[in-house]
């Protein structure tokens, strides 16, 4: 939070939202309120019914705000002094009413890395977040660490009482944005933003429990589809290699070739990563399937999606979504 308010932007009103918490993070943000005079606090002491609790914070915390630009992040997202002053600049010369950013994604282990690589490499495969800089693309993108839009634009996509039920909030503000006509922009924030999405493998797997299920719509199709379609495209053709077959070998050899330069371009671009990781591909395509396969069970399980303490059944997540 620190690096947050110490922007070199200097007309920004702070609205720190503590949802609920039973830990010190509400005594906390009240300290932070001798800091700095542009900070305001809300606590949150109930969430109504049919909200997602991320998603009921935003949204008062919007409703609080007064100026005619919002921004939406996190609180662990570590900012550079110039991000916001860089952000406003290119929303308003861009002419745009919203404007993500990327973070880098800081991992430690070895394997957290080789996961968060695939992750954001099969992100791109499946959703092409460049194409939303495209006026004439129908695909919106959001990124949770920092979304930023004029008040117009929130309150013409119905603000978050439009996906007051939605894990995946942040992607679901690029797509309205885009369903209503307005111009977004997707920028790469390597040099601006990070954050330490996960300590470890285990704790991104139970982290994508709750929008993993959600991303697909809450549909077995598209969990079967997903399975498949990353079995066949990202693991597969390993295994051709070894065919004796010798055009199947050499089908297989471009292939690979293939997935090797766009997995090379994606890391570059989006991570800090080694692009050595595309040597484990297929092993973290298999985590990565055993993780889409893992939430959509203990979806089922649990009857529902399991959020910081709050659980959401799994009918009414279906019903919020026309699905």
């Amino acid at each position: 939070m620190q690096t947050q308010i110490s922007q070199s932007y200097q007309n920004v009103e702070w609205i720190l939202v503590n949802d609920r918490s039973t830990d010190q993070t509400g005594k906390i943000m009240d300290n932070l309120l001798e800091v700095d005079s542009r900070i305001k606090v809300l606590h949150i002491e109930s969430l109504p019914s049919g909200w997602l609790g991320k998603n009921h914070a935003l949204y008062q915390g919007a409703i609080a705000a007064n100026g005619q630009l919002l921004l939406f992040t996190d609180g662990d997202i570590r900012f550079h002094k110039e991000v916001i002053a860089r952000a406003v600049t290119a929303l308003k010369t861009e002419k745009v009413s919203h404007l993500t950013i990327t973070p880098t994604l800081v991992a430690k282990t070895f394997w957290l890395k080789a996961f968060v690589g695939f992750f954001l490499f099969g992100f791109s495969y499946y959703k092409r977040p460049w194409k939303a800089n495209d006026s004439d693309s129908s695909i919106g993108i959001g990124i949770g660490a920092f979304n930023l839009m004029t008040r117009d634009a929130y309150e013409e996509i119905g603000t978050h009482e439009s996906i007051k039920n939605r894990p995946d909030d942040d992607l679901q503000i690029g797509t309205l944005i885009k369903k209503h006509g307005l111009e977004q922009r997707i920028i790469t924030g390597l040099p601006y933003l990070s954050v330490e999405w996960y300590q470890s493998l285990r704790s991104a797997l139970i982290g994508l429990e709750k929008n993993t299920f959600a991303g697909l719509h809450y549909r077995l199709t598209m969990v079967f589809v997903s399975v498949v379609g990353v079995f066949l495209s990202q693991v597969y053709p390993f295994l051709t290699l070894f065919n004796v077959d010798k055009f199947i070998f050499f089908l297989s050899v471009l292939n690979v070739l293939f997935i090797a330069f766009n997995f090379v371009a994606v890391t570059r671009k989006m991570t800090n990563f080694s692009p050595y990781f595309f040597f484990v591909l297929p092993i973290t395509a298999v985590l990565f399937i055993y993780s889409i396969i893992r939430a959509t069970i203990l979806t089922f399980i649990r009857g529902g999606v399991i959020w910081r303490g709050t659980k959401y059944s799994l009918h009414d997540l279906r019903r919020q979504n026309g699905e």
